[in-house]
């Protein structure tokens, strides 16, 4: 007998729902997350199942790598692609559990990229990177948004990271009030800077661009460690079977629905990866300021649009450059993306 097994998983429980090759419910379950308790319950049919799917929910990762483990075949569903009837009158954990399990038998269940394990943990590295430096330009505009309301001065980003040197305080020391406020942002700015540089420190000492990403470096506004959030986070680059998938998979496509010309809606803004978004977000930004071309074509859209479009429509380009260096193994040609 085939058996097809669908696992709707939880913060702190599964669903596990079985059927048979022709559709037919078998048995289900609510367990606990506790990899030795499914294992024990899937145990009495191991020889029978044919696949287990599990949604791509945020703690994905402990019972995948267990399954894999333990030799079952496991698929990752992408829960942003997945359908259902829309007149459904009502939806719970058994009915999500059987329909994966059903997407499965039926072989359309949209599938996403169970990432190697062995590399997990240092993308998940540079993604707290990533993190730090959110929260650090987060304090780096409130403080600038200080200085220049009491001071009327615009104090650079750049001055203001200096670790060796304090530029924050000497404005504000007219005021306790505002000096214990730059300060406070000063102390925790310097803080999360030297824990970005020990993180990049770590990564750059341990991790090397793999030969088919190499080209990387050469993109505009792409350095060390933008290039290997971009490998480690776009994985094989075969899996994208054209420039467009990625693209969109990188969030640097519009969304919008229209008919006759008239805008019905938009779509899922968040169907993608967001590291990517943001490692191509940055790229753009550092070509902008440092690249002439770059800089050329982001001020010719300016002209057209507003600053933020122009960044977007940079980024775009940016990405599908990136497609083609990681795909066809060249370096970047600026007469091909700006001409």
């Amino acid at each position: 007998m085939r058996l097809y097994v669908g696992a709707d998983l939880h913060a702190n429980n599964i669903f596990m729902a079985v059927i048979d090759k022709k559709g037919k419910r078998l048995e289900q379950k609510k367990l606990p997350n506790d990899l030795p308790v499914i294992l024990e319950y899937l145990k009495p049919r191991r020889k029978e199942i044919v696949g287990i799917v599990v949604e791509s929910t945020f703690n994905w990762y402990w019972l995948v790598d267990g399954l894999m483990g333990t030799g079952y075949p496991v698929h990752l569903a992408n829960p942003s692609a997945i359908q259902q009837y829309s007149g459904l009158k009502h939806v719970d954990d058994k009915h999500d559990a059987f329909w994966l399990a059903q997407m499965l038998r039926l072989e359309i269940l949209p599938e996403g990229y169970i990432y190697p394990k062995e590399e997990r943990p240092i993308r998940d590295l540079l993604r707290k990177r990533r993190h730090l430096v959110k929260l650090r330009t987060s304090l780096l505009v409130s403080l600038q948004n200080i200085i220049s309301r009491n001071c009327g001065l615009q104090c650079r980003a750049n001055e203001m990271k200096r670790l060796k040197e304090d530029r924050v305080s000497p404005l504000l020391e007219g005021n306790a009030d505002l000096a214990l406020a730059g300060k406070t942002s000063k102390e925790i700015i310097d803080q999360l800077t030297r824990q970005i540089h020990r993180i990049e420190r770590s990564i750059v000492q341990r991790v090397e661009l793999k030969e088919s990403y190499r080209y990387l470096l050469t993109l505009p506004g792409v350095g060390k460690i933008l290039a290997l959030t971009i490998m480690l986070e776009t994985g094989p680059i075969a899996r994208f079977a054209q420039v467009g998938d990625y693209a969109s998979y990188c969030r640097k496509v519009p969304s919008r629905w229209t008919s006759n010309e008239k805008t019905k809606g938009k779509g899922n803004l968040k169907n993608g990866n967001k590291y990517l978004a943001w490692a191509f977000s940055e790229a753009a930004e550092f070509a902008r300021r440092y690249d002439a071309q770059a800089r050329a074509y982001y001020t010719r859209k300016m002209r057209q649009t507003n600053f933020m479009v122009a960044h977007s429509a940079l980024a775009h380009k940016l990405s599908r450059a990136a497609y083609y260096l990681m795909k066809d193994q060249v370096s970047f040609m600026p007469e091909k993306l700006f001409s």
